[in-house]
């Protein structure tokens, strides 16, 4: 596989950062997309730069904090990452709130087609759900790219922040899929921070009612 390297993107004081992001699908047919509002922007230690002799250096170009915890620069207080809700306030205030709100419009594109182009040939199997960590970058326009989709999202934590936020993903997401008996289905209570992003159900029976409102109309006509 050939990817395009993103070479304009956008930075904050000088630094390359991208997204993870949090998706649980909990059934592929009729498919149901659950988006996490909680994230963080994971950020290199080095200022960016395209010069030919710094490609090599990892700390400028790599986000992955596996990586940049082994540079000098990297701090554990808060482990190279800021909230979503953070970075959300940054470009809403720099590039205004139509700007930042068509980003994310963007990459909630992005989960729902890569997802879908997979539909087809995932086995679905109502016992079973999938957690995937998103990874994304934004240019200096503020367009969203896909990077990555990891099946299998790292869920070791770096600072403290960082464990309250995984801790609580892992909770929200077993509140989904192991439903109590007080409460059967996938009712969600205020504190959980996934929400529906894309059902195919919901669709599908709007589309019924539509049309059988429709004939029902034509009959009486």
């Amino acid at each position: 596989m050939i990817s395009k390297y993103i070479d304009n993107p956008l930075l904050i004081g000088g630094k390359k950062f991208d997204l993870r992001l949090y998706v649980l699908v909990t059934n592929y047919k009729p498919l149901k997309i659950w988006m996490y509002s909680k994230g963080f922007a994971r950020f290199c230690n080095e200022t960016y730069t395209t010069d030919v002799a710094e490609m090599d250096n990892m700390f400028v170009h790599l986000t992955n904090v596996a990586i940049q915890k082994y540079s000098d620069k990297y701090s554990e207080k808060h482990g190279g990452k800021w909230g979503l809700q953070s970075l959300k306030f940054y470009i809403e205030s720099v590039f205004g709130k139509d700007t930042m709100m068509k980003c994310f419009e963007g990459i909630n594109t992005i989960i729902i087609q890569s997802i879908k182009s997979v539909q087809s040939v995932i086995m679905n199997d109502k016992h079973c759900f999938e957690m995937y960590g998103y990874d994304i970058l934004l240019d200096s326009n503020c367009k969203p790219w896909l990077i990555e989709i990891n099946a299998s999202p790292s869920l070791t934590t770096t600072n403290e922040a960082d464990k309250i936020l995984k801790k609580k993903l892992i909770d929200d997401v077993f509140k989904i899929v192991i439903p109590s008996q007080s409460e059967p289905g996938e009712k969600l209570n205020e504190d959980n921070n996934f929400y529906v992003l894309h059902d195919e159900g919901i669709e599908a029976t709007a589309k019924r009612i539509n049309k059988k409102q429709n004939s029902s109309t034509k009959i009486w006509k």
